[in-house]
Order: structure tokens, then sequence, then C-alpha cells
């Protein structure tokens, strides 16, 4: 971590649940997080090239990228904005003061040898994220959030001789999100970083595309004895997949204990994670914060804010995961899970909305959750490209309570709106789909099974149960078109169950 060393509170209680189980008893884990999001903004930070993800290597580079001499950086204040929306949006203190400085480190993909950066006096303090794991709601407090510059890449697979530089990515904007260490699980490291990344995307200040580098995790990690002093902790880097943050942080806490256990000492170090070996592999020493000599950017002033201008942005957030949440839960009555679901993604949940307008919330959401979200996975689809709108599947739901389809016709029509589109009522009228709501031709048929099942209505008599067999008889022979609930009450009706 190269934020500012600061008191480490402890303020988890340790918990059974959590505990890894070594060879001389149970070990605690503990993990905090440095969360780089790429900023949503079409420029980059100190300059007017392109922020924008791929172009041809080299191609969105200004002469303030390329570290041209003389040439000096110009603050976007879009940028800023962004980052002070971020801070709000985590619940987190807006530092109306501070300050940039130079983090001076050599690398190939540095054109400056330094990065700009913030160190002491970041533009965001102190907040809080809740992350839910089974059942338990958790506050995982955010140390702080500073702007810094993206470096280039190096790309080390074109030449067996050269390793070449792409500086596209150079100057980009990143927001740090620097977490206290109050996770204890791989569970929870996943759970926070999901709904930081839903966060920022309701916020509008990252697309959280972790598989196009916008956004990835250092992880911090190491063990203890519960209830003990923290441990030596090694640091993961650039982890790029929500998937492979939970396998690094269970590999490298095992990898600790054993070394513990076996009478070793953990060295502090940076170590990356290998996705195919599953593994974590050295990659240096641990770096201090001394080690990069940071001092205030020469070039920048620093930055102050206006206590009114950071209120006009907060008057403009939207409404954010925990607010929806709890609005779903009261005004549709959804349960908390159903309303957790829904919220974990903005489109999703403006879909829903949409679905549940003028409707009944349960219903919309689980056709919702379970046939259009089941669907999309299968076809892996996002929300924005289901075949089937918002206003169709309202009219399915609709068809079903107005007792002109039944449940399994509506999955019927639900597949044929997937595959061949078209309004839900015409296809209904013009295949034939309308549900029997004629008690006089649903009787007709509920007497011929009967009387063609003598041995079976004696059967009835005795084990009320065998009931549903009739009922199914029927809804073959009118091809699923009855109205489940008239013939169930019919043959029940008939057979004299009450």
């Amino acid at each position: 971590m190269d934020a500012p060393v600061t008191e480490i509170i402890d303020t988890r209680t340790p918990n059974e649940k959590n505990f890894i189980e070594g060879a001389t008893g149970p070990w605690e884990v503990i993990i905090g997080m440095e969360i780089h999001a790429q900023v949503l903004s079409k420029a980059k930070l100190f300059s007017g090239a392109s922020a924008e993800f791929g172009g041809e290597p080299n191609t969105h580079v200004s002469l303030v990228d390329a570290a041209m001499p003389g040439m000096l950086p110009v603050i976007n204040e879009f940028c800023v904005e962004q980052a002070v929306r971020t801070g709000l949006g985590l619940n987190a203190k807006i530092n109306l003061y501070s300050v940039f400085d130079r983090k001076n480190y050599f690398y190939p993909d540095l054109p400056q040898g330094y990065q700009i950066s913030q160190y002491k006096q970041p533009i965001v303090g102190e907040g809080t994220v809740y992350i839910e794991v089974d059942g338990e709601t958790i506050p995982v407090g955010i140390e702080r959030l500073h702007l810094e510059q993206d470096a280039g890449k190096s790309i080390h697979d074109q030449h067996p001789d050269y390793s070449y530089v792409d500086l596209n990515r150079a100057g980009v904007a990143l927001m740090e999100i620097v977490t206290k260490p109050d996770m204890r699980s791989a569970e929870e490291a996943k759970a926070f970083v999901s709904k930081l990344r839903t966060i920022l995307r309701y916020l509008g200040t990252c697309d959280g595309n972790m598989e196009q580098g916008s956004l990835r995790a250092d992880i911090n990690v190491s063990v203890r004895r519960p209830g003990g002093p923290f441990g030596t902790r090694c640091e993961i880097k650039n982890v790029n997949s929500i998937r492979f943050i939970g396998q690094a942080i269970e590999y490298e806490a095992q990898r600790q204990i054993d070394i513990l256990e076996s009478g070793g000492t953990v060295e502090q170090e940076t170590r990356l994670f290998d996705p195919k070996k599953g593994e974590t592999r050295s990659m240096r020493s641990k770096e201090e914060a001394h080690d990069y000599r940071y001092f205030p950017d020469p070039d920048l002033l620093p930055l102050k804010l206006d206590a009114e201008w950071v209120e006009q942005i907060r008057a403009t957030l939207p409404e954010l995961p925990d607010a929806k949440k709890a609005r779903f839960i009261e005004q549709y009555g959804l349960t908390p899970y159903d309303a957790s679901v829904l919220v974990a993604d903005k489109a999703a949940a403006d879909f829903f909305e949409e679905v549940a307008k003028g409707r009944d919330g349960k219903a919309a959401a689980n056709w919702v959750i379970n046939e259009l979200f089941g669907r999309l996975r299968k076809d892996g689809l996002s929300i924005e490209q289901s075949p089937v709108s918002a206003d169709q599947l309202g009219k399915i739901i609709d068809l079903v309570k107005k007792g002109d389809i039944s449940g399994r016709t509506a999955k019927e029509l639900f597949d044929i709106v997937w595959t061949e589109g078209g309004d839900p009522e015409k296809i209904v009228e013009e295949r034939g789909m309308k549900q029997v709501t004629d008690l006089s031709a649903i009787e007709k048929v509920v007497d011929e099974v009967i009387a063609a099942n003598p041995d079976k209505v004696e059967q009835a008599k005795k084990k009320p149960n065998v009931a549903g067999w009739f009922v199914g008889q029927v809804m073959k022979a009118t091809q699923g078109k009855a109205n489940p609930k008239a013939v169930n009450d019919l043959v029940r009706k008939k057979l004299g169950i009450s």
C-alpha cells in the first residue's frame, strides 16, 4: 500500500465462520485493497489526448503524455468532478484542499520518470461501503481516494529479443480507492469489489470493465491467530477479475499459513497472481512510501474546491444501490435477496422498473430474475441485448394475470417472443394459445376423464392427492389450454374431495 501509513485500528470481532483451520489451530485472514478505477472521461488527466480504450499503439499520445521537454500538465476539471462524485457516492469526506505529488520511480512505460499522484493530501478522505455476505451486513472502511495518472503498457510477447512500449494509456486518469483492512475472507473481498463496481457504474464515473483493465485490484493479504496482532502482509498486484481475486486470496492466505506453521517468517513483498496455475509468485520486495521520494509537483498548484460546487455535484447524484434496494423492498414488496439481485446492475434495475410499472412487483421480479436473467446467461447476452423488451415482458405478465394464458403457456410465449419477436397479445390470438375459461367446456372434459378411469376415482376417494392425476389428464386433453384453477376446482368437486 503506497498511501501514507496511518494507525490501523481493528474494527472487526473475530468470527469463527471465517477462520481457516491449520495444522496447529485456526487462522484469520486480513484483507485490505487498493482499487484502481479508470475515470470515465474522454480526455486524460493532464492533457487533451483521447482516453478511449484501444486504438493503434501510440496514437492517443500528446506531447505532455510523452514527457517532451517544456510540456506542462493542465488539470482536467471533469476528472476532478468525477473523483468528487465518486467520493460522495462512497459516503466519504471531500477534501476542499488537496495536493498533487510526484511519485518517483523508473520504468520504461513511464516517460516522465515519475507518476503524478496524491500522497498526504488526497481529494477524498474516509468513507464507508456496505457489503452483504451470508445474510450479514459488513461495513468496509474507505481510507482515501486519490487521483493519479496511469502509466503506459509494456508489451513483451511480440518479439523474442525486444519489448515494446505503448503510451496510449499513459496519463489516463485513475482513482485509487484504498480500503481499510476490514475484510476477513475471499468472499467478502469479492463482494466488496462487486459492490464498488456497481456504485461506480451507477455514478457513471468508471465503466468497471475489468477485462479491459479499467478496474484493477491490488490486494493486501496477511494472516494472524484470531484476535491477535496483524501479521506481515503481502500485496498481490493488478488482479483483473472478481473470480481471480477470490482465488488469489485463498492461495496467498494458505501459503502464508504453511510458512508460519513450519516455523518460517512471511516476507513483506509484492506478488503476482498466475491465473493459469492458480497461485501467487514473488515479483519484488515491497516498497515503502519513502522509496518513491514523494514531493509536491512544482508544475501543479494545490487543488482548491468550492464547497458550493461540491454540493451542486451532490444534488445530481443518482439513486444508489443501497437506497434503490430499500425502495424496491418497500415499494414492490420484494425480498431483500430479489432486490439485491435486481439492483446489482443499473440497467437491470431500470428494466425491472419498466416491467413493474402498474403491475404486481413480485410477479415482475420473478419473471425478470428467473426467466429473463436465466435466458440471458444461457445465451451470453447483457440486459441491453435482450431480445425481449420490458414492454413485451409486461404484456406476457398481463396475459397471465387476466387468465388469457396459463403460466406454462406464458413460458412458451416468452420463448416465441425471444426467438421471433412480435406482440405477445397478437401471437396468443393468431396461434390459438388462449386459455379455455369456459366452465361448461372444461366440465365436459373432466366428466370424460372421470368416466374413463373408475379405478382412479376409487383411489382418489381414499387418497385425495390422486386428484392431481385427474388434473394432469384434463390439462393434457385440452393441450394445456384449460384454466388450471378451474380444472382443479371441478375435479375436486366431482370427486367429492373438499
